[in-house]
């Protein structure tokens, strides 16, 4: 089995930051791509950004210039570091890690959520 968990929400007033940070362990012989997630209430889940295992990056256009994603593979572990945070950014962020087990199978992990607020 592999674990997700996610820290780092909070409440935030609009032009602050935050920084989410998600680590996985368990079964893992190797971690390829890493990416984080939101679902806003009402709202379908949508991808945010992710980094590949070589450290290649995309980002959702709504969070270009503001966002970064960022991994650290010795501790297994994806970073996103939010500044300039805007109202419309208020979700439950979900981080996402795809890996290949000890059996050599791969597989698709997501943590339990961290709720980010962006509001005054």
């Amino acid at each position: 089995q592999v674990q997700v968990v996610e820290s780092g929400g909070g409440l935030v007033q609009p032009g602050g930051s935050l920084r989410l940070s998600c680590a996985a362990s368990g079964s893992i012989f190797s971690i390829n791509a890493m990416g984080w997630y939101r679902q806003a209430p009402g709202e379908q889940r949508e991808l945010v950004a992710v980094i590949a295992s070589g450290g290649s990056t995309n980002y959702a256009d709504s969070v270009k210039g503001r966002f970064t994603i960022s991994r650290d593979n010795a501790k297994n572990t994806v970073y996103l570091q939010m500044n300039s945070l805007k109202p419309e950014d208020t979700a439950v962020y979900y981080c996402n890690v795809n890996v290949m087990n000890f059996l050599r199978r791969r597989q698709e992990s997501w943590g339990q959520g961290t709720q980010v607020t962006v509001s005054s």
